[in-house]
């Protein structure tokens, strides 16, 4: 099987030739409304290289087969390849691979943690605590458990920057706090929160912690165990993998504690009809046949990654980062939500007398991607006072020449809107 790698002039000494790598993005070539294609919706999802998409196609074309259950060629060749992109994300996180379960993403995760882990051990009186910035995927499962053990859900609250006020949040830490949520960047206002402080803090005071670091590992080198959490959750397709592919990892204590979450097959060792004993950790939370070619991809996508160099990935997003910012706030009633220092390359904004669904639509037929609407994060924007937002966010494939395109859209959208 081969290796998912850049083209070999693509990197040269420590500096990305980000002209060839762009290349390897073969959706980033087309026109869409007759113009060039301008993809500024990566919070939203990646875009994918040809080695992941090769990868993907290898595995249907030559070992199609289901993993950890056939012992002939094909089975084989598969459940190395699926168990390898397993040993290739936890070396990216710097966790082991058994404490690394494989799952369908970020918000199947954060359920993992919240029936398997939270709903056996809250009862009435407990507090989890969960930031003002959160995904709803990172809220909802919270008040689901919430309701059905007494506990309460309480909020984090933010500074009008966009930061964690982080005062207020170690005052929220009382002795009935037995779960913090947060995230570790913001998909709303690109806010890179200060997890391992915060963390630090939280295992002071005997708090479970809960990281959800989607918007996090497609864009800076995170090192799980550093940050010193609890729980992490990834989602693959922000990270230039396939769709249906994440993972959730877990302090080993926790996942030996936790019980299965979905009942199958190869999350078991014996089953009668008198009981079932069920597999070690990770594979007991891992029920059915999984993603197999999708977590192949994730692998591939791991290896482009790590070729790249995660530093250069972040040098490369915060210099576009700047860029655009600068030529953002040149434009006449133009508003930006999330202002603080450290910061992801997403920008979310609105333009004074323009609804963000008419700003975005507009956008598009300029071939200019974003997102509009609430970003799956309500309880923010209630925040700010604003029905939606458009959001633009890059990634290290983007150029300075589509920002400039991007601009000269927008004003084009501001005029034909005032």
């Amino acid at each position: 099987m081969s290796q998912s790698t850049l083209h070999p002039q693509a990197v040269v000494g420590e500096q990305p030739d980000w002209e060839r790598v762009r290349a390897d993005f073969p959706l980033l070539m087309r026109e869409v409304h007759g113009k060039p294609l301008v993809y500024f919706d990566n919070a939203n999802t990646g875009q994918k290289p040809v080695q992941v998409i090769g990868a993907v196609d290898e595995y249907f074309r030559r070992y199609n087969a289901n993993v950890s259950r056939a012992v002939h060629a094909l089975g084989t060749e598969a459940t190395d390849a699926y168990e390898g992109a397993r040993s290739k994300l936890a070396r990216f996180l710097n966790v082991r691979g058994d404490e690394l379960v494989l799952c369908s993403g970020t918000t199947f995760a954060l359920n993992l943690v919240a029936y398997s882990w939270a709903l056996p051990r809250l009862q009435p009186g407990d507090v989890i605590l969960v930031s003002r910035m959160e995904h709803h995927a990172n809220i909802v499962p919270w008040q689901l458990v919430a309701q059905r053990t007494g506990a309460t859900v309480r909020v984090a609250e933010i500074t009008p920057e966009g930061a964690l006020d982080l005062d207020a949040l170690r005052t929220a830490m009382t002795p009935q706090v037995k779960l913090l949520a947060v995230a570790h960047v913001s998909n709303v206002l690109g806010t890179v929160n200060p997890v391992r402080e915060i963390c630090r803090e939280a295992r002071k005071r005997g708090i479970v912690t809960v990281v959800d670091g989607s918007q996090a590992v497609p864009h800076r080198k995170v090192d799980v165990t550093a940050i010193g959490c609890d729980f992490y959750a990834i989602t693959g397709h922000k990270m230039c993998g396939p769709t249906g592919t994440g993972a959730l990892w877990a302090r080993r204590e926790h996942l030996q504690a936790m019980p299965p979450f979905l009942g199958g097959g190869e999350m078991i060792k014996e089953v009668s009809f008198d009981g079932t004993v069920f597999n070690e950790a990770p594979h007991k939370f891992e029920a059915g046949t999984p993603n197999i070619a999708g977590f192949i991809g994730l692998g591939a996508a791991v290896d482009y990654l790590q070729a790249l160099g995660l530093a250069q990935v972040e040098a490369r997003e915060a210099e576009l980062l700047a860029h655009f910012t600068e030529e953002l706030q040149k434009v006449e009633g133009l508003r930006i939500f999330g202002t603080t220092p450290d910061k992801a390359a997403v920008v979310s904004f609105l333009i004074e007398g323009a609804h963000a669904h008419d700003l975005a639509t507009l956008l598009d037929l300029e071939g200019v991607a974003v997102r509009s609407g609430q970003h799956c994060a309500h309880p923010l924007l209630q925040y700010y006072g604003v029905a939606a937002t458009c959001r633009a966010s890059l990634a290290f494939y983007n150029t300075h020449e589509e920002i400039e395109r991007f601009i000269a859209a927008l004003n084009k959208v501001r005029r034909l809107l005032a």
